[in-house]
């Protein structure tokens, strides 16, 4: 079983807490990574584009002249693709990029993710951030006593005083357990758990069954 150091603010060794193997001990597979990563990103598309084909240009009923005898080609209607202010020809229209990725699939990946930070050593786990007030320069010293840089805090629970504090330091991002995704933990090179939250991590995979 992976045994973590579990360290204070100040970077100073407070402990020990253990790790599940069969979730951060995981055998990483990128192509696994690779599509989950791909379906959230895809799922977070918009797909609101749009262009309007000849069916849905205004005007153009009337033929702009006679078939025959003025010497210009032929032409049927003024929203023509090839005429200026005419419709579009293939354009893009309103999608759902989504797609379904097994729910075993998802679990697996989150755990290769985490597994992936834990052999790189680069998984920390703190014992808890008490800043007296929420301002970015107290959450400045701490992230610089902890040499974190570009990180991902999972959080217990909502903390608006550590959110507020951090939100405006370049490359820190917070989340808690049920919000803890595969893309958010690849986007950020460090992960750093509060103590408090690797029970609700352990415990996300154990109500799954996985």
């Amino acid at each position: 079983m992976p045994v973590v150091k579990v360290y204070d603010q100040e970077k100073q060794e407070s402990g020990e807490v253990t790790l599940a193997p069969e979730i951060f001990e995981v055998e990483v597979r990128p192509e696994i990574l690779n599509l989950v990563v791909r379906a959230q990103l895809a799922a977070k598309r918009a797909g609101t584009h749009s262009t309007k084909t000849r069916a849905f240009v205004s005007g153009g009923g009337a033929k702009p002249w006679k078939q025959k005898g003025t010497g210009r080609a032929r032409a049927g209607s003024s929203r023509s693709p090839i005429w200026r202010g005419g419709a579009v020809v293939f354009g893009p229209s309103p999608r759902d990029y989504s797609f379904k990725v097994n729910s075993k699939v998802r679990a697996l990946a989150l755990k290769m993710a985490l597994s992936s930070r834990l052999a790189g050593e680069n998984l920390l786990v703190v014992r808890n951030i008490d800043l007296p007030e929420a301002k970015t320069r107290h959450f400045v010293r701490v992230a610089d006593a902890l040499g974190l840089e570009k990180a991902l805090i999972v959080l217990p629970g909502e903390d608006s005083v550590l959110t507020r504090s951090s939100r405006n330091i370049p490359g820190l991002s917070m989340t808690t357990p049920d919000r803890l995704s595969v893309a958010e933990i690849l986007k950020h090179k460090q992960l750093v758990f509060l103590e408090a939250a690797v029970d609700p991590v352990q415990a996300r995979f154990a109500r799954k069954g996985d």
